[in-house]
């Protein structure tokens, strides 16, 4: 049969053909291409012969047709035929498929989609078919049946592709479907239904399916759905990752945890190779990305999770996106980090505002998952992390320092994304080997090639680094070696730093340490004032750490050793001895030293104390240094005065006269490494008498040193009152230099002498008469000074005494009650200055803290011993302060000056300031501290809340005590310093908790009922009240009642109005209103108003979300979303607050400034509510009847009170005050007057503009919701813009005739008055 249909078919002979066909059965036919489609050899012959015999012309050829087709597709999807045969028979079959009429067409179509349906497909191969046929279709104009309508070849198209996709598809034929679609001509409507219908399929297959289905959906994107696209495979991942992670959370699931983690970063990797390829064929691809991933940053938009960032990051490998990318990375960190601040500062916002993910974890969860062969995503985390710290790191100095940035929730941020960063660099480096040296490289490079500003943060980075992992670091010991090439160039700060930093490495590299040593001995002979002290800095650490055999454990030191923290330690019993020969080497390089400038010589004083606490064994040879170099200032025979060689510590060189030698710092250091030597070595060396030599002469000096000082008189240094202490002669310079190293002498001797007292009255005695010796040359130098720049700048000097000396010293004042130490300290207690001079010394030591970070003297960087003796001061200070109250020491007292009780109290304050700074997690500890003394037990478990509010107790009583006193008898520096420690403590109680209630009703009651007249005290206390509502709840009431009150006080700007008083707070009067309590109702409106922007703003994004998604309904405009009526209603309440200010006379300055801003931005945020009405505002709901209330009232009650201000504020600054004096006075006066109105009236154009915005806005809200919001607003003819000819004319005529003394002081203020006349008269008129 076979044959014969094909000798037919090559005979040409087509109409026997088409009868010997028309002979045959559908089954006939059926088994015959069965037959031989099997056998393979004829298949496509015998099929061409078919269609050669059915032409689509007649009805029976094109049906046969249809069946031939039914049973091809049958045959192929059986899977009985080879793949060569099955891949011709589908070819022709879509070589004849266009000739099909219309309906065969869709007839096959239906085919398709019951098979699909039914899930009768075996594997698929027929599907490259149906492109063909849809293709085909779409070409076909006439209508065609389907189901019971008749439609074009484009509608049934259509329909069969709805059909398609709303069928059961099987999941091993969703990746060939997928494949399909992308031949089928789409149009956009029809795309987005496919797109649906694959991203639908997405959760339904195994994770190894993913990526092949997604590399299709891309390319199916490129029909015009790119946006669905990739927001449907975020959503899916980012959704797949949260049910990894409650999986892995939950420990009763860890058995049945579905997806390896392996697995499913893997996976995860591969769709982002697949996105980024396919974004650098398809620009527009890349652009949608951004673009939705931007959108993500305002609202709750699933976008920004870890699967986005690290698509992101991946996509930095194309030049094209790349600054974009980073763009949009650094200021979503930056801006998430804001967002945070902003949320933690208001409880509005926290009432309304949901829980956000924080960036900071995404973009640290994407470092971690990087580890499985995320190759493409490493280099953008490394780029990102130095953008960062780039961008945000600290960018200003104090003292030659940078900013010491507080470890607590307080952090700027700035500093949060800058220590994102490095915690990103940190990470990558320990996962990645790789990109290792690359990150080692980048630091250090910055590190020396930015010398000129602060780089701690990449010293904190390399100092982790190194930290982790020394051993692995070896390999890349040459780029550290480069970099100490560079040491002499480099600040002394970013020296030590590095050195620091590197201390793991020279452990482990005998190379390292060899060259390190190379550079520091030609450092130390270079020109180079710098370089000499860098030289120094260095040998000062290897001293510390390397330990030579023999030296104390770190835990019988004075502090533990910074490094400790170092993993590697290859130094066993034998590198040990060997690091004695080592150090000795350096102690030779460091005495000559002693021969240098006095800066070097500090720099090594100040580091022998580190040297002897970290390595003993060195004691003998550092302290020989010392008393070597002492005995070149010391005067050998006992009767000579001074005791000291002054002369030889000044050099002079010509007309310049400077320090040599700091002796003072000298003998400091003496001080300090004798006292440690004799409470830590020689306790274990008793046996070795030998050692005591040393130890010994230096204390026999140090007695005759004081001795001899307390006989010298102030004559014998040449430092009387007749002395020139003048910075402009060379007699002056050196007598203040001189003075300055007695003063220094007299402070160490001081605590040498307490200190080896055993409370001996004689030794006290000496004490007092150094102390007395300090105090006059200290009284000269002040008087000297008068009121020039020394004077403030010697009340700022640095003590000599040592922090912990400070606190033993001041506990033996205030609090030792032991009877043998009566008579002795009765000596000490008796001299009031004395007692004023030590309390004012912890005073500078807290202050020095707050401003630098650390303390000078040992120990002075060492953060445990530091806490410990803040935690003594202050609690001495404290008792001193409630046991003998301020009003009670002011009665009997007759020095000027503070009382040290208030003294004490200002200690108080500053060390809880500092401890709030520096020390966040030890606060308990600290207040635990204040309350118990150290021998005495107590609960552990007190909360950090009860253990503040027994504080704030104790503080309220003694600020009630303060305001029960009469007016004049007011301590108002007092009531300040417990302000602000009440300030303090507040801001450690719990916001739910009964004792901040008790807070904020005790401060309210406080200013309700108390009046005074103290501004600072005023300001102190309503900050204080602000904060605490603001930490509870929205402070806009408590803003209102006060704008009412200093309305009532000042008055109104029209005269003839008479206000009513409304005393809602006493502490509100006439001299306290302005400035003082309106600056701070202005400043908290303003943070009230950014808050409320930035709600508006996340309403934005939310509702262009909402309206972009097919899910947004016509309810889209969110009427009853919690977070709109609280921006109308928090609106509301500014608005009759600025209701009240622009009605008040306020005076000329800072307050008139700040309301015209404050105002400007109020008009700025109505604006921005206005325009959010309009974007979600559909005309057939039309706007909420709050917000018409709320533009009812601004139009009513606040825009035309607003001219009325502005034309207040231009006529008060009209009036110029009549002018004496000559023509010179006149026109400087002149020329200040104008300069003033100029500075005060800039706002007003800007409020203008803002009030216009604003209206105009209102205008279109109207058009758009059908309602006339423009009814309640009058447009204001009280402003003119235009130039007045006949004034303009005046005032050039008053420039001519400037020399007519007469007519220049009459000219001026007169055309002011004129064009302002008329209104004032009309004001008296009425």
């Amino acid at each position: 049969m076979e044959q014969e249909i094909l000798s037919l078919a090559a005979e040409k002979a087509t109409d026997r053909l088409r009868e010997f066909l028309q002979t045959l059965g559908e089954d006939d036919l059926a088994k015959l291409l069965r037959k031989e489609a099997v056998r393979g050899r004829a298949a496509g012959a015998l099929l061409r012969a078919l269609f050669r015999g059915s032409p689509c012309s007649e009805e029976a050829g094109a049906h046969r047709r249809l069946k031939i087709y039914v049973c091809c597709i049958q045959l192929v999807e059986s899977g009985d035929l080879q793949k060569e045969v099955a891949s011709e028979i589908i070819g022709l079959l879509m070589l004849e498929a266009h000739a099909f009429p219309g309906p065969s067409l869709v007839a096959l179509a239906n085919e398709f989609v019951g098979a699909i349906r039914k899930g009768s497909l075996a594997n698929g191969k027929s599907l490259e078919l149906l492109p063909i046929v849809l293709a085909a279709l779409v070409t076909k104009k006439e209508s065609l049946a389907y189901g019971k309508d008749e439609l074009s070849g484009e509608e049934c198209k259509t329909q069969l592709i709805n059909a398609l996709c709303s069928a059961r598809w099987d999941q091993q034929y969703v990746i060939q479907l997928t494949a399909m679609f992308r031949d089928v001509p789409l149009t956009a409507e029809e795309a987005e239904v496919v797109t649906q219908k694959v991203l639908k399929m997405l959760s339904k297959l195994n994770l190894q399916e993913i990526p092949p289905l997604v590399y299709q959906l891309l390319i199916l994107s490129s029909k015009g759905s790119r946006k669905r696209v990739l927001e449907g495979i975020i959503a899916f991942f980012n959704e797949l990752d949260k049910q990894h992670k409650e999986e892995q959370s939950g420990d009763e699931l860890l058995d049945l945890v579905t997806v390896p983690s392996g697995e499913l970063r893997h996976v995860e990797g591969t769709t982002i190779l697949h996105v980024v390829f396919a974004v650098q064929l398809d620009c527009e691809l890349g652009r949608e990305l951004l673009k939705h991933l931007k959108a993500g940053q305002q609202g709750d938009c699933a976008a920004v999770c870890p699967f986005g960032v690290a698509l992101l990051l991946s996509a930095t490998r194309i030049q094209r996106f790349r600054e974009q990318v980073f763009d949009l990375l650094k200021a979503l960190v930056f801006k998430s980090f804001k967002d945070l601040q902003l949320l933690q500062g208001s409880k509005f916002l926290q009432n309304l505002v949901p829980h956000r993910p924080c960036v900071s974890a995404m973009i640290l969860d994407v470092v971690k998952n990087s580890v499985h062969s995320w190759d493409h995503v490493t280099q953008g985390l490394v780029e990102l992390g130095f953008i960062l710290m780039d961008s945000y790191g600290p960018k200003k100095i104090v003292d030659g320092r940078a900013v010491v940035a507080s470890s607590g929730p307080s952090r700027t941020p700035n500093q949060q994304a800058c220590q994102l960063g490095a915690n990103i660099l940190l990470e990558t480096f320990k996962i990645h080997e790789v990109i290792r040296q690359e990150i080692l490289e980048q630091v250090l490079s910055r590190v020396v090639a930015r010398a000129s500003s602060p780089i701690s943060h990449f010293l904190e980075l390399l100092s982790d680094i190194i930290t982790h992992s020394p051993l692995v670091l070896q390999s890349c010991s040459s780029k550290v070696t480069e970099s100490f090439d560079y040491l002499s160039f480099l600040p002394l700060p970013t020296v030590q730093g590095l050195l620091k930093a590197v201390q793991p490495l020279l452990k482990v590299s005998m190379s390292m340490r060899d060259s390190l040593i190379l550079v520091l001995r030609k450092a130390m002979f270079a020109r180079q004032l710098d370089a000499r002290k860098s030289a120094v800095a260095g040998f000062l650490l290897l001293l510390q750490n390397f330990r030579v055999l023999g030296s104390l454990s770190s835990s019988q030191c004075s502090q533990p050793a910074s490094l400790s923290q170092v993993h590697v330690d290859v130094h066993g019993r034998y590198s040990s001895a060997a690091n004695e020969a080592f150090c000795l080497e350096i102690m030779d390089s460091l005495r000559r030293c002693l021969g240098q400038q006095a800066d070097v010589r500090l720099l090594l004083y100040e580091g022998f104390y580190d040297v002897l606490r970290r390595n003993s064994q060195l004691a003998s040879s550092v302290m020989q240094t010392l008393l070597s170099q002492l005995k070149q200032f010391y005067e050998p025979q006992a009767d000579v005065l001074p005791p000291l060689r002054l002369e030889a510590c000044i050099l002079t060189r010509g007309d310049e006269i400077c320090l040599q030698e700091p002796l003072d710092h000298l003998l400091c250091c003496v001080q300090h490494c004798l006292a440690w030597y004799k409470s830590r070595v020689m306790p274990l060396q008793q046996e070795e008498e030998e050692e005591e030599g040393f130890y010994q002469e230096l204390d026999d000096l140090l007695e005759s040193v004081t001795n001899r000082m307390i006989k010298s008189e102030l004559e014998d240094f040449e430092l009387d009152k007749s002395a020139d202490f003048s910075q402009s002669s060379g007699v002056g310079v050196r007598n203040t230099i001189c003075a300055s190293l007695v003063m220094g002498v007299c402070e160490v001797l001081m605590e040498y002498n307490f200190s080896t007292s055993n409370f001996s009255k004689n030794k006290f005695e000496d004490v007092l008469s150094l102390f007395t010796c300090y105090k006059r040359l200290s009284d000269i130098l002040q008087e000297k000074a008068g009121k020039g720049k020394t004077k403030t700048a010697s009340k700022t000097t640095d003590s000599f005494l040592s922090l912990k000396f400070v606190s033993d010293l001041l506990t033996a004042l205030f609090r030792d009650s032991a009877q043998s130490h009566e008579e002795s300290l009765s000596v000490l207690r008796s001299n009031g200055e004395f007692m004023r001079y030590a309390v004012g010394v912890a005073l500078r030591k807290a202050q020095q803290l707050k401003e630098t970070g650390r303390v000078s003297g040992p120990d002075g960087q060492n953060a445990d011993k530091i806490f410990q003796n803040l935690c003594d001061i202050a609690r001495v200070l404290l008792w001193r302060y409630t046991s003998v109250p301020t009003c009670v020491e002011e009665s009997g007292r007759k020095e000027r000056g503070k009382s040290i009780s208030l003294l004490c109290l200002e200690g108080v304050q500053r060390i809880l300031s500092a401890v709030q700074q520096f020390f966040p997690p030890r606060v308990p500890l600290f207040l635990r501290a204040l309350d118990v003394p150290d021998n005495e037990g107590e609960e552990a478990d007190v909360g950090l809340t009860q253990r503040a509010a027994f504080q704030i107790r104790q503080f309220q009583r003694a600020l009630l005590n303060l305001l029960s006193n009469q007016e004049e008898d007011f301590n108002s520096k007092e009531a300040s310093l417990l302000v602000s420690i009440l300030s303090g403590l507040s801001r450690l109680l719990e916001p739910a908790s009964p004792q901040f209630v008790q807070m904020l009703s005790w401060t309210t009651k406080i200013c309700k009922e108390n009046s005074r007249e103290d501004a600072l005290f005023c300001k102190g206390l309503m900050t204080l009240l602000l904060s605490l509502h603001a930490a509870c709840k929205s402070p806009v009431a408590l803003l209102r009642d006060l704008s009412q009150d200093v309305h009532g006080h000042l008055g109104d700007i029209d005269e003839d109005v008479e206000v009513e008083k409304t005393d809602h707070f006493a502490m509100v009067n006439f001299r306290t209103a302005a400035p003082t309590v309106c600056l701070l109702i202005l400043s908290q409106a303003e943070k009230v108003l950014e808050e409320v922007d930035w709600l508006i703003t996340k309403l934005k994004g939310q509702a262009s979300q909402e309206t972009s998604s097919e899910a947004a309904s016509s309810q889209a405009t969110l009427p009853h979303h919690p977070g709109e009526k609280a921006v109308v209603l928090q609106l509301g309440t500014l608005l009759t607050l600025f209701h009240e200010l622009v009605q008040t006379a306020l005076p000329s300055g800072g307050c008139v400034d700040a309301l015209l801003r404050a105002l400007c931005k109020m008009y700025t945020v109505l604006t921005a509510l206005v325009r959010y009405y309009l974007q979600v505002c559909q005309s057939s709901s039309g706007i909420p009847k709050i917000m018409e209330k709320l533009v009812k009232l601004s139009g009513s009650h606040l825009t035309p009170l607003c001219y009325s201000f502005i034309s207040y504020v231009q006529n008060k600054k009209s009036r110029s005050p009549k002018r004496a004096g000559g023509k010179k006075k006149a026109t400087s006066a002149v020329a200040v007057a104008m300069a003033k109105v100029l500075r005060e009236t800039k706002p007003i154009p800007n409020l203008i503009f803002a009030i216009e915005q604003y209206e105009k806005f209102l205008i279109f809200l109207s058009k758009r919701s059908k309602v006339n919001l423009m009814q309640h607003m009058k447009l204001s003819t009280s402003r003119d813009f235009k130039i007045r000819g006949n004034i303009l004319d005046m005032l050039l005529r008053e420039e001519d005739e400037e020399d007519k003394e007469d007519s220049g002081e009459d000219a001026a203020p007169e055309p002011r008055e004129q064009s302002r006349e008329p209104a004032k008269k009309r004001r008296k008129k009425e």
